[in-house]
């Protein structure tokens, strides 16, 4: 049985020239909301992506690559190894199909197909002070992205996305998250459901408005926090205000009159950052050592 496992690690890949191979056309399809949800699969581009979801036990179906397109042809084969180690169907491109396939600009050679994402609000288990992003009809695939990536340097334990716009499957998700849709738990709810959940296990939540006088430094945030956030344009709903055990406002001192979601997001997450690191609730790792250039994962 070894031995058979070892012959099929070591066959070389099929190599795919052609624009029409069948396994090509179902990859351009997955850039489709409705494709994804019938096949039940998500696109996962480039290095760090990948890398970041085969580090949180992402399980791959298919991974194409094309050494021609790597960046630095020094880490990828690592990536098509575990990959392979995993049981996923190993497919080699020319550029021209990889450049088909991709849905980044200058692709690095990398991209998978796996399984999409699927938790439920029962399957999160909260410590003790946890600390929750609730992102409500979010209509901007980048917006969402940034706010995953936003919550993953904060160390919050989930994202809940409520009454969803976009899809957290779309590759311009994942692209913007760079890869920490993996990392960070994310649970789709209604709102109904998300509150009620938060409710049941004392979480305070968190709503921002310009019509209030508590700033978001002024408040308590080191408690089970949900800090919630809404659409780009008008904000969280009547719902999610009305059900907000604090509102606050982050000061704005020039002409705008309002921040992106994803930039107030990360405003509000890194003050409950600062909060629980003076009171002891969260070690700062310690400082990376400067090597004179960003490396590659940076």
């Amino acid at each position: 049985m070894r031995r058979i496992l070892v012959l099929f690690l070591n066959m070389p890949d099929l190599h795919i020239t052609s624009l029409a191979n069948l396994k090509i056309k179902h990859a351009v399809k997955l850039r489709q909301r409705s494709h994804r949800d019938e096949a039940g699969q998500m696109l996962v581009e480039g290095y760090r992506e990948c890398k970041r979801a085969l580090d949180n036990a992402y399980q791959p179906q298919i991974l194409f690559y094309c050494e021609e397109l790597y960046l630095k042809n020094l880490h990828e084969p690592a990536i098509v190894q575990c990959c392979r180690e995993r049981g996923a169907e190993i497919f080699s491109c020319s550029a021209a199909v990889f450049q088909k396939i991709a849905y980044r600009e200058r692709p690095d050679g990398l991209l998978i197909i796996g399984p999409q994402l699927s938790r439920k609000l029962s399957d999160l288990v909260l410590p003790e002070h946890a600390l929750v992003v609730v992102a409500e009809a979010i209509e901007k695939p980048g917006n969402l992205g940034t706010i995953l990536r936003s919550a993953d340097a904060a160390g919050v334990h989930a994202v809940i996305v409520c009454d969803r716009c976009t899809d957290i499957h779309n590759p311009n998700v994942v692209r913007a998250s760079t890869g920490t849709l993996f990392s960070v738990p994310v649970v789709e709810a209604e709102s109904d459901d998300a509150i009620a959940f938060l409710r049941a296990r004392g979480f305070c939540i968190l709503a921002t408005t310009p019509h209030t006088e508590h700033l978001h430094c002024d408040v308590p945030l080191t408690g089970n926090v949900a800090i919630a956030v809404g659409t780009e344009q008008y904000g969280l709903t009547e719902k999610w205000m009305n059900a907000a055990d604090l509102r606050v406002r982050i000061p704005m001192l020039g002409l705008a009159d309002s921040l992106n979601v994803a930039s107030a997001t990360t405003i509000l997450l890194f003050e409950a950052v600062r909060q629980r690191i003076a009171a002891g609730q969260v070690k700062v790792p310690e400082p990376e050592e400067w090597h004179g250039e960003a490396t590659f994962d940076a």
